[in-house]
């Protein structure tokens, strides 16, 4: 890959504990590597500190979004949206994100999950940013809250998209990029065998580090700088050069993200 080239992570949980002991050394990897646009997910209001302090020690490299992650919409959901509200309304967010619907680990909450994802939407919209979504096991109902919501002002990325070309071609109707990483690696991860039948504008580049590693780290904690694997993958599927993946990839972030 030439030096010149930028590579964007749109999806990392930098501030994760998981990199406590060595997340300066963690971003230079993936900075050498050329991953030099890190897009921060919220989850709940206890990770707000955490990211500010990263986007202070990374100004030119780190870009913060803000929002309720649906397996942290509890109880005490209302709380956790008011602070999202609050912050969203204080100061420059780039998404509002992560949110959506997942059933997997419980669905207790789908009626909480499906208010939050809705409100999130509506503030998304008011301050004219994208949206990241998060949808796990819950095709269905996402689709179902984007139909109510659709217009001209949604816009932004599926995140970790896995689903199938048909869930795909309807995430991309209501102006959604999809977010690929380390499941096009993963043999059963499937995705690979439709999608170079997606448009690569379609198409941004994450890691959800430390989740989801690449092949040949599935197992182990993921990092930004596994990037270099994926693009590999997706210069094998689209029949295109690396450099090609990530001069795109990073041109369609820039689109959603304005920056």
């Amino acid at each position: 890959m030439e030096p010149t080239i930028t590579i964007t992570d749109t999806h990392t949980h930098l501030y994760s504990e998981e990199f406590d002991q060595d997340r300066d050394e963690m971003i230079q990897r993936a900075i050498d590597a050329g991953v030099t646009r890190f897009f921060i997910p919220a989850i709940d209001a206890a990770a707000t500190q955490s990211m500010y302090d990263l986007e202070k020690n990374y100004p030119d490299n780190v870009f913060l979004m803000m929002g309720l992650h649906p397996t942290y919409v509890k109880d005490n959901y209302e709380d956790e949206l008011k602070h999202v509200e609050t912050e969203l309304s204080k100061r420059k967010f780039y998404a509002v994100g992560e949110i959506g619907i997942d059933l997997y680990w419980d669905k207790t909450h789908l009626k909480e999950q499906q208010i939050a994802f809705k409100r999130q939407i509506q503030l998304a919209k008011q301050y004219k940013l994208p949206i990241v979504i998060h949808c796990r096991e819950a095709f269905d109902e996402i689709f179902e809250v984007l139909e109510e919501e659709k217009s001209e002002d949604l816009f932004g990325i599926f995140h970790c998209f896995s689903g199938t070309l048909e869930q795909a071609l309807q995430a991309i109707s209501y102006n959604m990029k999809l977010g690929i990483g380390g499941v096009v690696t993963f043999k059963n991860g499937k995705i690979d065998q439709f999608l170079n039948q997606i448009d690569l504008k379609h198409i941004v580049l994450e890691t959800d580090s430390p989740y989801l590693a690449p092949i040949p780290y599935r197992g182990k904690r993921n990092e930004s700088s596994y990037l270099i694997n994926v693009i590999a993958k997706l210069s094998d599927v689209y029949g295109v050069s690396a450099e090609e993946i990530a001069v795109i990839t990073t041109q369609n972030s820039k689109d959603v993200f304005g920056i």
